[in-house]
This record gives structure tokens, sequence and C-alpha cells, in this order.
């Protein structure tokens, strides 16, 4: 076959297909005669439905199967003939005039492009570093503490103070109405731990069991009740119980409650240490990773196949769909979401997945099976029983495959970093920990 490539635009080619209407009909005969000897039809018994009945009902659908095939076909073995590296499916129309005897067809495609990074030794990288400091060790100490802190009755004159739990009723109003969520019995929360607003854990402040106060509340204008956000309401609350809090000692009986193998205190603060040092490890990892391929991108030049696009904004819409039916959303997915929110997500995607594999490829940065299973024994660590997990990740060739995924990210980090001119800036426990929430 000599297949003739035409460039229309940038990345857009389009090849004529011919293909002979003898072989088409040749095929459309063999199918139906294949199906002619199990069709069930009324009147006739199996295998013995004439041919003529039987291309009457299935002809149309028979032929239109063999032309997809063949057109699809002959695309392939052209494609593949030119040496292309096709991007999304063809758009094929029929054409009007055609050699005798033949039928012929315009694939009009993209192809994936060429792929060009500069020189990453002139790039620069900033890389976080972090070490996970004793105050970390102490904050994670107390929240630990905190999960089984118990409880006790204050005394009838006793006043509500920081760290006290409290039971209170409570309503409020907004221009004399109640509104939403603004009224409650029984309710219980811990003063001082910025569980309600400012205004109501210092209203109950000083309070003592049976005390009742009114005051007003204004809500923030970014206030997740949408109803009230940026509202002024007047609030009564009501004191019922006010409870002191008693956490538990750091000693040896902390250490076994919480299943340290060495239980005492020090074995403690080493266990915490480590999951610490673990998670610091994996945040370090994905912010930095950001900041290289944020790097790749910039240093890459190339153009996007409108079609990869494309596809991509398809799976994020459904995504998006997927998540919204995950919710509870009726008719989820028939959600109108305009596809433009996706556009830019898209093409980052599609440009960082074409620069990363042309990196991978250019390096060698391919996952080997051993940094596959030592990335599984790093992720099972932290777990109970680690085998039950490793086992897990090599039962399933999806969850090997995004494991694969994420040791090949990890290697075009080290490549890049230890490419490029690298800006290390230390950070805080504290800091990494609230960056990686943002993000």
């Amino acid at each position: 076959m000599t297949v003739t490539v035409e460039t229309l635009e940038k990345l857009e080619r389009k090849i004529t297909l011919t293909l002979p209407v003898g072989s088409i009909q040749n095929e459309v005969d063999s199918r139906l005669k294949k199906l002619a000897r199990t069709v069930k039809m009324d009147g006739f018994r199996p295998g013995k439905v004439p041919m003529n009945v039987v291309a009457q009902r299935y002809g149309y659908s028979v032929h239109y199967e063999v032309m997809n095939d063949k057109v699809g076909e002959a695309f392939s073995q052209a494609a593949n003939e030119a040496k292309l590296r096709v991007a999304g499916q063809p758009r094929i129309t029929e054409k009007e005039e055609a050699p005798e005897g033949q039928l012929a067809f315009d694939a009009v495609f993209e192809v994936f492009p060429e792929v060009k990074i500069n020189d990453l030794s002139g790039a620069t990288v900033e890389r976080l570093t972090a070490d996970v400091s004793d105050e970390a060790i102490d904050k994670t100490l107390d929240i630990l503490r905190k999960q089984r802190r118990t409880f006790a009755q204050r005394a009838m004159d006793a006043q509500a103070q920081d760290s006290d739990r409290v039971t209170v009723d409570f309503e409020g109003k907004i221009d004399g109405e109640t509104f939403q969520g603004g009224k409650a019995e029984d309710f219980q929360f811990i003063v001082g731990e910025g569980q309600m607003l400012k205004e109501f854990e210092d209203a109950v402040r000083g309070l003592k069991n049976g005390d009742s106060r009114t005051f007003p509340l204004s809500f923030p204008a970014d206030y997740h009740g949408k109803d009230v956000a940026g509202k002024q309401a007047d609030f009564m609350v009501t004191v019922k119980k006010i409870e002191s809090t008693n956490l538990p000692e750091v000693n040896e009986q902390l250490a076994k409650s919480l299943g340290i193998a060495e239980a005492t205190v020090e074995g403690l603060r080493a266990d915490i240490k480590r999951n610490l040092e673990r998670e610091v490890k994996f945040r370090l990892l994905a912010r930095n990773k950001t900041a290289v391929m944020d790097a790749l991108i910039a240093n890459a030049e190339l153009d996007l196949p409108k079609a990869s696009v494309q596809q991509e904004v398809q799976r994020m819409v459904e995504g998006a769909r997927a998540e919204l039916k995950q919710r509870g959303i009726k008719d989820a997915d028939k959600a109108p979401i305009p596809e433009e929110i996706f556009q830019s997500q898209a093409e980052r995607r599609v440009r960082l997945g074409l620069v990363v594999a042309e990196l991978v490829r250019a390096n060698n940065l391919q996952a080997k099976p051993e940094q596959i299973k030592a990335h599984i024994d790093e992720l099972a660590a932290s777990y109970e029983k680690p085998q039950d997990v490793v086992r897990w990740y090599f039962s399933d060739n999806n969850r090997l495959a995004e494991v694969e995924s994420v040791v090949i990210e990890n290697n075009v980090t080290d490549f890049v970093l230890g490419t490029a001119q690298v800006a290390d800036k230390a950070v805080s426990f504290d800091e990494l920990m609230a960056q990686q929430q943002q993000g």
C-alpha cells in the first residue's frame, strides 16, 4: 500500500484510504452466511432461514459493521506504514469520487507532537527540606492524649473555662426568626478548642451550671453556612453541664494502650518520630515533585494534540459526575458540567504526560520491579499487618500500575533534581503540614 500523508496544520494530518467494493461485499456475504446458521426467526427452524430473509433483516447492520472494521483496519495499516503516532480517534468521511470498483475515505486525525526538552542544567528548582523536631513529637503526643481524654463532672458552682466540656442548649435568631442550624439541645463542645465561633465561646466562658446568657454573634463572610454568612444573629445559650478534662499521663501505660512494641516513653516517642518522618518524606516528595513538574513544563516545547486534551476534559467531567454521585446527588450522571472549567487543567495534564514520557524514554527512567516492590513495602510499613497490604497491591494489576506511575514520577523527580540547579529551602514541620493541606 502506498500511503500519502497530507499535513493540514501543526499536528493535524489527512490520509485517503481506498477499499475494493468486492472485498467488502464478500465479507458481508460471509458474515450473513455465518449468521444464518444460528439466527432464530418466527416461522423458520434454526439454521433454515432463507438467505434473502436474513439479508433483508440484518444486511444493513452487518454492512455497517464490515465497513467500520475494514476502514479501521485500513487506517491502522496506513498509519503504521507511515510510522505515525496517532493521537485520538480519526474523523473518517466517505469521498464522493473514487476509482471504479473502489470506495474512498478521508481520514483526518492528529499525531503526537515532537517534544523538545531544553537543557535542564540551566533550570532552577526550589527543593523543600524539613526535620521532625521534638516540638512536633510533643504536639502529636498531645493529640494522642486528647483522643483518649476522659471527663468528670465539675462542682455545680464551677465556672466554665478553657478545656472544659460543656453541654448547652442554644437558639439563634436573625431579624427575630430562628434559622436552620441555629437551635440545638444538649449540644457538647470543648471550650477553647475553636469548635465554635469566638463570640460563642466567649459567651459560655465563665458561666455556671444553669446560667443563661444572650449575646450578638456576627457570622464571617466566608462562613460555611451560606444562608447566614456575613449576617448578625442574636443568641441565647444555657449551660446544662460542665465537665473537666482529664488527659492521660505520658507513661508506659499510655504507650501500651497505643500498641507500642517497646512500651516505654522513649519507645512511644521513637514510634511517633518514625511515623512523622514517613509522613514528612511523602509530603516533601509531593511538594518537590510539583516543583520539578513545573520546571519541566517551563523548559519544554511542544504542540498539544486537541484530541488528547478533549479526551482528558471528558475524563475529568466524568470524574466530577462520579464524585457527585458518591455524594448522593440525584441524576449526577446527567449533571450539566461546563467543560471549559477543566480546560487549563486538562492541557497541563496532557502537556506534562507527553513531557514526562519523553524524558523517561530518553533517559531510561522506567520503573524497575525492585523499585515497585520497595515503594509498596514503604507504603505498607505504617499498617498493623504490612504483608497483607503488600499482597493486596500485588493481587491487582490496576493497583500495581498506579504504583508504577508513582515510581516513574519519583525517578523523573530524582533525575531533574540531579540535573537542574537546586535551591534548598528549609521549612518547619508546621509549615509543611499547612502547605500540603492548602495544596
